[in-house]
This record gives C-alpha cells, structure tokens and sequence, in this order.
C-alpha cells in the first residue's frame, strides 16, 4: 500500500505538502497540486478515514448498538436488513459503521469505553430495552444518538420507528372481520418496545370488537423461530381459531407446529404475522402480516443522526414511517 511518504518522494514535495493537496488545502500552488494528484492517482492511493478524522477532528464513524448476541443476529431476518439500511446510508454520507452486539452486560461496558474516546460521532441503538442503562448513560453524557424504536417515556430521545400499535391493531381486526373469535397472540418480549406496543395493538383490536380478552391465549416469547413453537405448542389445547405472532419469525414457528400436528392453515387455525420479511409471500401458505419498512428505518435513522450532528440545536426527532396490511392465503380471505 502506497504512503505518503512515497508519494511525496516520487512528486518532489515535503509529505506535509502531499497530506495538504489530500485535504483540500487552498493554499497549495496549483502546478504543484496537480503533479500530486497525478501521482495518487497513478499509485490508486486511497487516504485512512479513520486517520483522516482523526487528523481533522471530524468524527466519521456511526456506531451501531444491537441488543442481541452473534446466534440472534444471523438467525433473526430483521437485523440483517436494518444493518443493510444503516451501512447502505452511512456509505453513501461517507461514514463508516462500527458494530457492537449489547449482551451480555461487559459488552455494554465496552461500548460506554469506546463512545467516551472520541473517535465515535454518534450512534444509532436498535430496540433497546426498556429501561437499559445504556440510553441513560447516553443521555447522562449528552452523547449524539438516534433509536431505532420508540422510547415510551423520554421526551428528549430521538427516534425512528413505525406504529407498532396500530399496525397490531389493524392485522387482528383483519382476522376479526373474517369471523376469528378466538384470536390466540404470541407476543414479543413485552420489556421491549415494539412487543409491548404490538401487543398493546392485540388487545385494543379485541376491545374495539367488544371481544373478551382470555389471558390463556396470550403468550409472551422472544421474537424467534423456537420461541414460538413453544408457545404455539403451549396454545393448541387451547383451541385458538387464529394466531397472531408479533413477528413473521414468529409466525413461522408457530406455522410449523401446527402443520407438525396435522393441522391445516388457515382451514383449522389462521396465522398472521408482522414484519414482512421476505420469505413471508414464499410460504406454503403465504403469510398475511404487516409490512415494515425495515431498511428505510435504518436509512432514516442515519440521517436523523447526521442532522443532529451537523445542527445540534434542532432538538430531539421523532419520525415515524408507515405500515401496510399485506393480505395473503395464511389469514383464510380467500375461504370468505
């Protein structure tokens, strides 16, 4: 890899005057800028970001904060596309992503090392915990930092997420206008965001139908494929005429323990999910749930951050993207 001070060498100038053209600097003689140029070019010399920022103060990388450990983040389909969004957003800004994974409690100890060295501009957290202590360390040191995910009561947190609730809330009316009565729900940890409002969701649609709420179809699981089949298994003696799983993960397991059983879908129990995950049109039955916008959530929450980080006087954001209704076979429509 080619150094400055080759470059300098082969141009006949100081390595300070090569590290100036590098950086723009006005104050270089143009006939001498451009005899520099032509040798990085020729070299393909690509300058260190990281030193670059260093070197300008400007702190050019996002840290990107997810609560879960190596196994969830390769086997959960969320994650992926969130980290597609925030990469594919930081690039095109001409930021880099550092990743850390928030479990168990030393990592996050690591992180509050790294965020006070400096050399981090700001970070986007994804469905944090509801009280971590994370986001209270953050907002202690005054640190830069966007959710991915509501926070349910700090009104100076900036954040980028859907209507959790109202996207539940539309997916079980959906099944309640079908005829489902008894509506079982698989709910998401219920100490994180997204599985409390979805959740949340569940019972107002049961509410709003003047449809009595029964604890014994509600189980709390984890937003993964095992979790739920658990929690369906738990579920079949009860006899539910549709679930709703809180994730299209969820779903999945769910739907595999009720065909495992010789159960049809939707004939003998309807299951819908939330999420939109690509594989959910390409299950047998398709999979009707609600479409997120999960790579322009990661999208949006970069830009919210560099906002923030170019004008720090704006003031918390809260942006919230739609969702959509995504009607398939797994809900019975079509048997109506």
């Amino acid at each position: 890899m080619s150094t400055l001070e080759e470059i300098a060498q082969l141009s006949g100038v100081s390595r300070s005057t090569v590290s100036r053209v590098i950086n723009d600097d006005p104050h270089v003689k143009e006939e001498t800028r451009l005899r520099v140029l032509k040798i990085v070019q020729d070299l393909n010399y690509h300058p260190n970001m990281a030193a670059r920022s260093l070197a300008s103060n400007r702190k050019n990388i996002v840290g990107l904060v997810i609560p879960t450990g190596v196994s969830s983040l390769f086997t959960d389909p969320y994650f992926p596309l969130l980290i597609q969004g925030v990469t594919m957003e930081t690039t095109a800004q001409d930021y880099s992503v550092m990743l850390w994974l928030a479990e168990p409690e030393y990592e996050r100890q690591t992180i509050r090392q790294v965020l006070s060295n400096g050399f981090i501009g700001g970070v986007v957290i994804a469905s944090m915990l509801l009280d971590d202590p994370l986001v209270e360390a953050l907002l202690d040191s005054k640190f830069p930092f966007v959710m991915v995910g509501r926070h349910p009561n700090k009104s100076d947190v900036s954040y980028v997420d859907v209507d959790n609730r109202k996207g539940a809330q539309d997916v079980v009316t959906h099944l309640l206008r079908l005829g489902y009565q008894r509506i079982a729900h698989i709910s998401g940890p219920l100490n994180i965001v997204s599985g409390l409002d979805r959740h949340e969701g569940y019972l107002a649609a049961l509410r709003s139908r003047g449809v009595a709420v029964d604890p014994q179809l509600i189980v709390e699981s984890d937003f993964t494929q095992d979790g739920a089949a658990l929690a369906m298994q738990r579920l079949l003696p009860r006899q539910p005429q549709a679930v709703f799983a809180a994730s299209d993960a969820m779903a999945l397991g769910a739907m595999r323990v009720i065909q495992a059983a010789g159960l049809h879908i939707p004939d003998d129990i309807a299951v819908v999910g939330f999420d939109d995950l690509p594989f959910a049109e390409r299950l047998v039955p398709s999979l009707t749930t609600i479409r997120q916008p999960i790579h322009q959530m990661g999208e949006t929450a970069v830009k919210t951050l560099l906002e923030l980080l170019e004008h720090p006087e704006m003031g918390p954001q809260r942006v919230i993207l739609p969702t959509q209704l995504m009607i398939r076979e797994s809900c019975g429509a079509h048997l109506v």
